[in-house]
């Protein structure tokens, strides 16, 4: 299937690893231009190395902090002053510390604001003007499955990342008319280092050994196991192509059939 992006401009953020870096290298397979940042420079000169080597495609790698304002308008205005256009964005900031409610201060609250919320509301202002000129957009947010079902021991997530999804909703009526489509992709359990972070914090809050915890939540998924930041990437690249035309305002699982909402 061709999925029209050839020629496109795409930028995901969070792109050094994981999920971020799967989805810019389903760009660039497809032929899109690819705009790439994380907060590493090293990680991110690889990651950006490896899809120049895999794909031979054109890649703007550039350092950013996520939660910088003046970071995410340097990332998008690069792109733009680099390719000439913008037609699909990616947001990924990764995720807030696990903790109970009881844990968290106001400043631990505002980061997490800043990093989860702010990040894909900022990046989607920037780019919008640019989509617009352009004649249409996408706008894909990478999420969690906690705004489906939320995971005990992660109320930061599951409270602001909920917040991401009411936005998504309210700019996908807002923008349709533009011929920019928002959606919203919800990782379940995906085996990315942010993943394996939450097992460890769990093991230790527990006192139980790691491999049981592994075991144990692998087992909890349907399909019996994890899912790959590839399976993930599929669906980010599908969302933002000319393939998915009449798809906005949704908010899709990847998740093995883990989340056991009918929603």
């Amino acid at each position: 299937m061709d999925l029209g992006l050839k020629g496109k401009v795409a930028l995901v953020a969070g792109a050094s690893r994981g999920m971020g870096r799967a989805a810019a290298l389903g760009f660039a397979r497809e032929g899109a231009k690819v705009s790439i940042c994380a907060r590493g420079g090293g990680p991110l000169k690889e990651a950006a190395e490896m899809i120049r080597r895999e794909t031979g495609g054109d890649v703007l790698a550039l350092v950013a902090d996520m939660t910088r304002l003046e970071d995410i308008q340097k990332f998008v205005a690069k792109t733009v002053e680099q390719f000439g256009r913008l037609d699909v964005v990616v947001t990924n900031a990764g995720g807030p510390p696990p903790g109970e409610f009881m844990k968290f201060t106001d400043e631990d609250w505002e980061k997490a604001f800043h990093l989860s919320f702010m990040s894909a509301l900022r990046l989607a202002r920037e780019a919008i003007p640019h989509m617009r000129k352009a004649g249409g957009g996408r706008v894909v947010n990478i999420t969690s499955y906690s705004v489906k079902e939320p995971v005990a021991g992660l109320v930061l997530s599951n409270a602001i990342r909920s917040a991401v999804i009411g936005l998504a909703k309210t700019l996908s009526r807002e923008l349709a008319r533009d011929n920019i489509l928002v959606n919203n992709v919800c990782p379940g359990r995906i085996d990315t280092e942010r993943a394996r972070q939450l097992n460890q914090a769990r093991a230790e809050r527990l006192k139980r050994p790691l491999e049981e915890i592994n075991r144990e939540t692998a087992a909890e998924i349907p399909l019996g196991r994890y899912g790959t930041a590839e399976e993930m990437a599929n669906l980010i690249v599908f969302l933002a192509s000319e393939r998915a035309s009449y798809i906005t305002g949704t908010t899709i699982q990847v998740d093995g059939g883990l989340v056991r909402g009918i929603q």
